[in-house]
């Protein structure tokens, strides 16, 4: 019987640990390789061609997402499943469109996971109902945001009024003002509170992103 290869790229010690005795408990797996960085995810692959790669997002160094985006890109054949606590409509999104074949939330049970690896192995894409509906009121909900909305996100998700966002953006205070009303429409929401509460539950922005 084929032994699936696997690549786990987590930069918990404890966490990678875990999901390591997960995987080489199952009589058809193994871990062929480890990563604690995007940086590192990305070299372990061009060295160890692993048959399906489970990626968390939150990584330092180049994070999970980018990690996901250049292996896909350099193979596109790669089967990369995402293993995160994000879960957002937008992280999904996003992870999708990088490349990943598999969302999975890290409260997944035992079964759960290996059977999403072994469908991922086969050409299959997994995303569990809950996430594939989050996904689906993204899709027929509201338009995208264009980078310089996000980049205001950001900041009113920091605390910054208007004038701290015009000084480090470099823009007027009336072109922030004006996309602050477009990110409100957006979002479906009136004030900076509940545009943060949205904002922060639907994955564009998070608390922990760097400057």
């Amino acid at each position: 019987m084929r032994t699936l290869r696997l690549l786990v790229v987590e930069d918990h010690p404890v966490s990678r640990a875990g999901l390591v005795a997960l995987i080489q408990g199952a009589s058809d797996m193994t871990v062929a390789g480890e990563a604690a960085d995007g940086e590192e995810a990305i070299t372990r692959f061009r060295n160890l061609r692993p048959d399906v790669t489970l990626m968390d997002l939150g990584l330092p160094r180049t994070g999970g997402l980018q990690a996901t985006a250049t292996i896909h890109a350099e193979f596109p054949a790669a089967r990369i499943i995402v293993l995160t606590a994000l879960q957002g409509d937008e992280d999904i999104h996003r992870a999708l469109e990088a490349g990943a074949r598999g969302y999975l939330l890290k409260d997944v049970s035992r079964a759960e996971l290996l059977d999403a690896i072994r469908a991922v192995d086969a050409g299959r894409r997994w995303l569990p109902p809950a996430l594939a509906a989050r996904l689906a009121e993204r899709e027929a909900g509201l338009e995208d945001f264009t980078p310089r909305e996000i980049e205001v996100l950001r900041r009113i998700v920091r605390g910054d009024n208007n004038r701290e966002i015009a000084r480090r953006l470099e823009i007027g205070e009336a072109s922030v003002k004006d996309y602050v009303n477009r990110i409100f429409s957006k979002l479906g929401v009136s004030d900076r509170t509940r545009a943060v509460a949205v904002a922060l539950r639907r994955g564009f922005v998070h608390l922990d992103e760097r400057e």
